[in-house]
């Protein structure tokens, strides 16, 4: 199993929109082979002295997956072309962890 955390940096003000059309994706991403979970997630004020800073322009992306093929595929699926294309305007920029059980 392999997981994902991918930081997506949006635009001012375009989370709720990016969020919707994210939204709208997963459950064609849940159907995938190899999904195991997918889901956005954004920063709230726990009111902890370590979290220093709460971005209200990024949403975070938790993913599992059977293995690399799966994501790979994923990546390349239809659904997700077609996902890239419709927020192309709202993100500033995307970083992607993958990481595996140590």
């Amino acid at each position: 199993m392999i997981y994902v955390i991918a930081s997506i940096e949006v635009k001012e003000g375009a989370r709720e929109e990016f969020l919707k059309i994210f939204k709208a994706n997963v459950p064609a991403v849940k159907a995938e082979s190899g999904c195991i979970m997918y889901q956005p997630t954004v920063d709230f004020d726990s009111g902890m002295d370590a979290q220093k800073h709460i971005p209200g322009n990024v949403v975070m992306i938790i993913e599992g997956w059977a293995c690399i093929e799966c994501l790979k595929k994923h990546l390349a699926s239809p659904h997700m072309l077609k996902y890239q294309e419709d927020v192309k305007e709202l993100v500033k920029g995307t970083t992607l962890n993958i990481v595996e059980p140590a």
